[in-house]
């Protein structure tokens, strides 16, 4: 029995990373570009 391979659709994506001093900075710059409609993800490293 030979496995179905499923497709992948890759969808190229864009986006910027902010480095920011501190929580409370990247706090605040997320509350300001929310108040944008973007859509955002937060990354802590």
């Amino acid at each position: 029995m030979e496995k179905e391979q499923k497709k992948f659709n890759y969808q190229q994506q864009y986006g910027v990373i902010i480095i920011c001093k501190d929580e409370a900075e990247q706090i605040r710059i997320y509350e300001e570009l929310q108040k944008q409609d973007l859509t955002l993800k937060v990354v802590t490293v």
